[in-house]
């Protein structure tokens, strides 16, 4: 057993051996642990005095250097400030030319804007008013196939479409006409022929029209495609450039209750329309014919220019073969005239000779005459001497 005092109440008390060892070992450690404690202490003091001095070396070497930056940083803000300078300038400019240019496109997209806006309005209008017209003329052709027969709903058909088109004809259609076609010599002929010129008197356009409607109580129904090629033949005998079917026949047919169909693929120039697009067509060919007058009037003149060389030629070839009729003529006769003289001269050669013999004779009778006396008269004549004879003694 061990006796240990204890240092702070210095009783003394006993261990045994194991206590002893731990108590030992205790003192041991905790000695350890303050030489390690004061090793630490010294070492985070020298620690610290190195910092300190790192720091204040770092300090120094940082305000050194921060001057050095300091100045670079003052030098670089003053070539910034350059630069911000020179940018702003030309950015402003750009700005400005950009502005501008901004102000200039919004007046002009607020112009065509506007222009947009009025063109959609008149066109709205327009529209408006066709669709009008269309109805009121689908109304008046509905109420007119009510009370119509199927001949009359034919002729009325026409008679709609020339009041349409004398309504519009002294302002639209001045220099035009739109008539009957009453020619059937080539065999056939077409409703109504639509033909416009300029102001020199040139061709604009040719339309060739046929109209064709029915009853709706018809039994056999008649087809567009019916009327085809009848009106294509009427339009090439009658020299028209277009030809158009007006027509309410297949009034279920969506092709045609659409608007304006051209049927190119079957025959050229030809378009079928309902009554309500009559107006509307002649006046989108008058007008997409109008774009090639220019050419038509320098076709025109070339075509005068050659009929003129060719009236000449003509002329020319009429003269020479007159002339050469008449030489013909001329000679014949002059040749039977020398004959004639000729034969005049012979008979009047003969007449003469005739006439010197008469007058041969005349004279020998003359002669005879002269030498006739009674006495050789009664010579051997007794009554003729006796009647002398008394005549004298009396």
């Amino acid at each position: 057993m061990n006796e240990i005092i204890c240092p702070h109440c210095d009783k003394a008390f006993k261990v045994d051996e194991t206590g002893y060892a731990d108590i030992m070992k205790q003192v041991r450690d905790k000695e350890f642990e303050q030489e390690i404690q004061e090793r630490l202490e010294r070492a985070q003091e020298a620690k610290d005095n190195a910092v300190k001095i790192a720091k204040q070396e770092s300090a120094n070497a940082f305000q050194t250097i921060k001057a050095e930056k300091d100045l670079e940083i003052e030098q670089l803000k003053s070539q910034l400030r350059e630069k911000e300078t020179s940018i702003k300038s030309t950015v402003m400019e750009a700005v400005n030319l950009v502005e501008k240019e901004r102000d200039q496109l919004k007046a002009k997209l607020e112009s065509a804007s506007l222009e947009k806006q009025n063109a959609e309005n008149a066109l709205r209008d327009k529209y408006k008013t066709q669709i009008r017209d269309r109805d009121d003329a689908i109304e008046r052709l509905k109420d007119m196939k009510a009370k119509l027969s199927t001949k009359m709903v034919g002729e009325s058909l026409e008679q709609h479409c020339e009041i349409e088109f004398n309504k519009l004809r002294s302002t639209a259609f001045p220099k035009a006409y739109f008539a009957k076609d009453n020619d059937a010599s080539s065999g056939s002929k077409g409703d109504y022929v639509f033909k416009d010129f300029d102001e020199s008197g040139t061709e604009i356009v040719s339309i060739m029209f046929e109209m064709k409607n029915e009853n709706e109580t018809t039994a056999t129904k008649s087809k567009n495609e019916d009327f085809l090629k009848e009106l294509d033949k009427d339009r090439n005998e009658k020299g028209c450039e277009f030809a158009v079917l007006v027509s309410l026949l297949e009034q279920d047919n969506e092709l045609y209750n659409t608007g304006i169909v051209d049927v190119f693929h079957r025959y050229p120039k030809m378009y079928v329309i309902r009554p309500q697009f009559f107006i509307p067509m002649i006046t989108l060919l008058r007008n997409a014919s109008m774009k090639s007058l220019d050419f038509k009037r320098e076709i025109a003149l070339i075509r005068e220019q050659n009929l003129d060389i060719t009236n000449f030629e003509s002329e020319l070839d009429k003269f020479k073969s007159a002339f050469g009729k008449n030489y013909d003529l001329a000679s014949r006769k002059f040749d039977t005239a020398i004959k004639e003289i000729d034969k005049s001269i012979d008979h009047l050669q003969k007449t003469k000779d005739a006439l010197i013999s008469t007058d041969r004779n005349l004279r020998l009778a003359n002669d005879k005459a002269q030498d006739v006396t009674i006495k050789k008269l009664t010579r051997n004549n007794p009554t003729m001497a006796a009647k002398f004879s008394e005549l004298e003694s009396s």
